[in-house]
């Protein structure tokens, strides 16, 4: 099971780095890919690995051939294009990419030569920030895929929610200043059924985390569930026999206490 929802989440994220690659304007991106960096002042960027070269390449054909398929199915027919593809002619786009690795190396190796300290030490920075900003999509899209309830909405999120289309504001930033200053002007007892709905709400998160959780730890995915939160253990054989033990014993102790008692 554990395996499945894994598998789930690396097709979704190939899925998703595909569309990112076809709304980059066609070639253009796929220029800019491979090319961008020959001078030392930009720093070079990575060469698109074989599978993404024949989805680029392959993407006007299957779109001329489907016309009438959304972005996303047209991947899944390119994607499967590739399954089915010999490894001898899979291995022409690997040995481009090898080709333009090699160039890229070497791109890579001056414009770092190029680099004063302090600009070494923020394209440090830089890409630290990168790499987290990329493992919290990574956790977030997983967490998605397992199926983690969402978080409880505030009286303010669903008013907005009710009234978003309704609001004046000729972009999203007005339309949410304009909402604001309307819940500010709100009483009390207009603002009650909002407030309500956002503590039932609450009530049904607290019960659907308790329940996804209860399932993670099933699956060995104990680091999923909420630190601060008492973790619920399984019960072996051997527990449960010890706890049974040990409320007979505690029965026995409170009957003679009472016998004790009696005979006084």
């Amino acid at each position: 099971m554990a395996g499945a929802l894994a598998l789930l989440g690396r097709a979704a994220a190939l899925l998703g780095g595909a569309q990112r690659l076809l709304r980059g304007s066609g070639a253009g991106l796929a220029e800019r890919c491979l090319s961008r960096g020959s001078g030392a002042e930009e720093r070079p960027k990575r060469p698109l690995t074989a599978y993404f070269r024949f989805l680029k390449e392959q993407h006007a054909a299957f779109r001329q051939r489907n016309p009438e398929i959304g972005n996303v199915e047209l991947v899944r027919k390119i994607a499967g294009a590739w399954k089915e593809l010999p490894a001898s002619q899979k291995q022409i786009y690997e040995d481009a990419r090898k080709a333009d690795w090699q160039k890229y190396q070497q791109q890579l190796a001056m414009y770092k030569a190029q680099l004063t300290p302090a600009q070494a030490a923020a394209l440090k920075e830089e890409r630290r920030r990168r790499l987290a900003k990329r493992q919290l999509f990574r956790v977030r899209r997983e967490l998605t895929v397992l199926g983690k309830p969402k978080r409880p909405r505030s009286g303010f999120n669903i008013f907005v929610s009710e009234n978003f289309k309704e609001s004046v504001g000729i972009s999203p930033v007005a339309k949410m200043k304009q909402l604001f200053d309307s819940w500010q002007k709100l009483s009390t007892t207009q603002k009650q059924p909002y407030l309500q709905l956002a503590e039932d709400d609450k009530v049904r998160y607290e019960n659907e985390i308790k329940s996804w959780e209860a399932k993670m730890i099933e699956l060995g995915r104990e680091d999923l569930v909420r630190s601060g939160k008492e973790k619920p253990k399984k019960q072996t054989r051997e527990t449960a026999k010890k706890a049974e033990t040990a409320k007979a014993s505690s029965r026995e102790k409170a009957a003679k206490l009472k016998l004790k008692k009696s005979e006084e």
